[in-house]
């Protein structure tokens, strides 16, 4: 790839493959591709459980008490232990787009979902897409991949789609299905990952020439 540096961000439907366009779309460009995992690292930071961080990022976060207390642990005028305070949920979700930031910075890559089209929506360099499929389309996906009947993965579907919805509007102020937010919106039903995953590939290669 050329010099300059590029992030794609994901967002995607529950049951629309998005991870493993991601996941193809990386070995194809061949840069690395962050998600979920990157909660590992804060939660070795302020050494907390999957469980606890999962827990707090589950609270509705209320902003003000948050601001102020996110900003009395890390501001210059104070340097309060870390278990003198109460993690909250917004104080997760700063940390952790600070650390997508910082990952940007120094490498091209793929960040799937954590309202990456919001953190980088100044970044001139950024890809920001969403993934959607019609409903058919994913539940079977859903029932295939996760061995459950027709029932459960709809209700897998709504209640993960939910959600993100939710967690999307609470940090980023706007709904994850505006198309405004994104450069791309593309339906991938009736496609295969592969076949999505190329034709990103190669509109990247269009706008970053290898």
């Amino acid at each position: 790839m050329a010099d300059q540096k590029f992030v794609i961000t994901i967002n995607r439907e529950s049951g629309s493959g998005g991870k493993e366009i991601a996941t193809k779309l990386g070995e194809l460009l061949g840069v690395k591709v962050y998600g979920k995992e990157i909660l590992a690292s804060i939660r070795e930071k302020f050494e907390l459980s999957e469980e606890e961080v999962e827990k707090i990022k589950a609270t509705k976060p209320g902003w003000w008490a948050d601001f102020c207390r996110f900003y009395k642990q890390f501001g210059t005028t104070a340097a309060i232990a870390y278990e003198s305070f109460e993690v909250n949920s917004r104080q997760l979700y700063y940390e952790e787009a600070k650390i997508l930031k910082e990952l940007a910075e120094q490498e091209s890559c793929i960040i799937v979902g954590r309202t990456g089209f919001h953190i980088f929506k100044d970044n001139p360099d950024a890809m920001r897409l969403l993934l959607i499929a019609k409903p058919e389309c994913r539940v079977k996906r859903l029932m295939e991949k996760q061995g459950v009947d027709e029932k459960e993965a709809r209700e897998i579907m709504e209640r993960t789609d939910k959600a993100r919805e939710n967690y999307t509007k609470a940090f980023a102020d706007t709904s994850r299905y505006d198309a405004r937010n994104y450069d791309m919106v593309i339906n991938v039903s009736g496609f295969t990952t592969d076949q999505v995953a190329q034709f990103l590939a190669e509109n990247v290669w269009r706008k970053y020439p290898r």
